[in-house]
């Protein structure tokens, strides 16, 4: 057939088809995936990760991977590949994903199959675990704690400065005179801090390798009980343990280990919280009830009580427990809790909270969808709720829908939130210029509604994070860190605890910069 009409109607010519088949050769090319790896083989057995970063664009969401496995049974089946045969590629995946963080890399292969029953049987949940803990505590980057009277600072390499108050050798230097600006501890020399937490007149340290370390008074046995410890002591009660978080609330303190498990100290009769031991047991005890075999991934302390995030298998829970003054329990009572008890609300408002922050009256939860909850004693307006009322479960807090939040600060009748954009957010109350609102009419004015702090807008740096004193015994000092490592200061610094000594006056309205790089 010489011709044939296109679809046009036009003519086209075809000249000298020949009818039979062609016969075309190909040069196999040789190609080696990875090393040693035979040639044409995928390289599944050296990184099973990689099906996760191919199908998903590179996310690193836990939940694309169960996705992933629910599309076929293909990615359900045993994937025969080591260091075990009978995981399904996402699995190992997951495992894979799992070696990559700094905390999980001294687990022995015990210790992970430990942590992996704990967190549901699967690596997926361990994943989520661990990836949820680095999202609300920062764990590995730079910090600041705006502690009562004195301040913490930790820097990406985990170098410790302290600064402020010292009456009780809380900064760790050996001696108690005030440092009205910041000094490094030097006999920290060699160990990396991760995490750091600050009570009235105490101060405790984590290390990378799991160690705490405790300064300051009542510093858990340390002391023989009237000795100061003026410079870092290890605490031996928990050499066994491998801490990575600690929280320091009034008349007791909370340890977190790295498999998600809660330990609670005792300093005194208002302290029995969690567990029956004496109450003036300086011993370390587990936490009873329902959280004994639920991992945990973050824990603040307020006054006389404790919130715990949860990562449970059907998602991330709150529970508390102690003191329910106020409602600040988040149970819809002011009753007291003796065991930690899951704040069910959430569930009713469809949110899966992502951080939470533990005020000394009232509390905050940012959920993953940016959406904010309070709760407790709304005086002054912390709350956050346009009034002074009391909230007895958590609430949203409308005026924030149109943003979204990544982050949450309380302190006492304080909060402020931080945008994913590092727009900040504060309310509450105003005294000692805590809020950043230096511009106001009456910057130490309360504010009972979500205002923008227009002041830290100003210094044209991304805030990552915030901190402020959590205390009813000291006036509020403020922290903002930077993406880049920048820390700004403002509130009350009678005591240089902004890092800078004020001339003629005790506190300091405008975010001023800390003369320090936390990078």
């Amino acid at each position: 057939m010489d011709a044939t009409t296109s679809g046009s109607g036009h003519q086209v010519q075809y000249h000298n088809i020949v009818d039979k088949p062609l016969s075309l050769t190909f040069q196999r090319q040789q190609r080696h995936c990875f090393g040693d790896s035979s040639p044409g083989e995928f390289p599944l057995a050296a990184k099973p990760s990689i099906v996760l970063h191919v199908l998903t664009g590179c996310n690193l969401d836990p939940q694309d991977l169960a996705n992933l496995e629910a599309t076929c049974s293909f990615f359900r089946k045993p994937a025969n590949f080591p260091p075990d045969s009978d995981l399904s590629i996402a699995e190992l995946a997951a495992l894979d994903m799992c070696r990559k963080r700094a905390i999980f890399r001294p687990i022995t292969g015990e210790q992970g199959e430990v942590l992996k029953r704990r967190c549901g049987g699967s690596w997926k949940l361990v994943l989520r675990f661990l990836l949820a803990g680095e999202a609300c505590t920062r764990r590995e980057k730079s910090q600041a704690l705006a502690g009562p009277g004195h301040s913490i600072a930790v820097t990406s390499g985990g170098q410790v400065y302290t600064f402020g108050s010292n009456s009780s050798g809380q900064l760790g230097h050996g001696t108690l005179e005030e440092e009205w600006r910041p000094r490094l501890v030097k006999s920290l020399a060699g160990v990396r801090i991760i995490q750091a937490a600050a009570g009235a007149g105490r101060t405790m340290l984590i290390s990378d390798q799991g160690e705490v370390f405790t300064f300051g008074k009542d510093s858990f046995g340390e002391a023989d009980g009237s000795t100061l410890v003026t410079t870092p002591r290890k605490v031996e009660s928990l050499k066994d343990v491998f801490v990575v978080q600690a929280a320091i609330g009034n008349f007791f303190t909370a340890v977190l280990s790295r498999e998600g498990t809660v330990y609670t100290f005792s300093w005194g009769s208002d302290a029995r919280l969690g567990h029956q031991t004496e109450p003036a047991d300086l011993e370390p005890y587990p936490l009873l009830g329902p959280l004994e075999n639920v991992p945990v991934v973050q824990i603040a302390a307020g006054y006389c009580y404790l919130l715990l995030l949860a990562c449970e298998p059907t998602g991330m829970s709150v529970y508390s427990v102690g003191c329910g003054l106020g409602g600040k329990l988040g149970h819809g009572t002011r009753t007291d809790e003796r065991y930690p008890r899951r704040i069910e609300q959430f569930r009713e408002l469809r949110l899966q909270p992502r951080v939470v922050a533990a005020g000394a009256w009232h509390a905050a939860v940012v959920g993953q969808d940016g959406r904010v909850c309070t709760w407790g004693w709304g005086r002054y307006g912390c709350l956050g709720h346009g009034n002074e009322d009391c909230e007895s479960v958590p609430k949203v807090v409308d005026s924030l829908l149109k943003i979204r939040a990544v982050h949450v600060a309380t302190g006492d009748y304080t909060t402020f939130i931080v945008s994913d954009s590092g727009d900040v957010y504060s309310f509450g109350c105003g005294e000692s210029s805590s809020l950043g609102h230096h511009d106001q009419g009456n910057r130490q004015a309360n504010v009972l509604s979500p205002e923008l702090v227009q002041s830290l807008k100003d210094v044209k740096e991304k805030v990552v994070q915030i901190s402020l004193t959590n205390s009813i015994y000291w006036n509020a000092h403020t922290f903002a860190l930077t993406e880049g490592g920048g820390l700004y200061a403002f509130g009350a610094g009678d005591k240089g605890q902004l890092g800078v000594e004020l001339a003629d006056q005790t506190e300091r309205a405008k975010p001023e910069r800390v003369q320090l790089d936390l990078s």
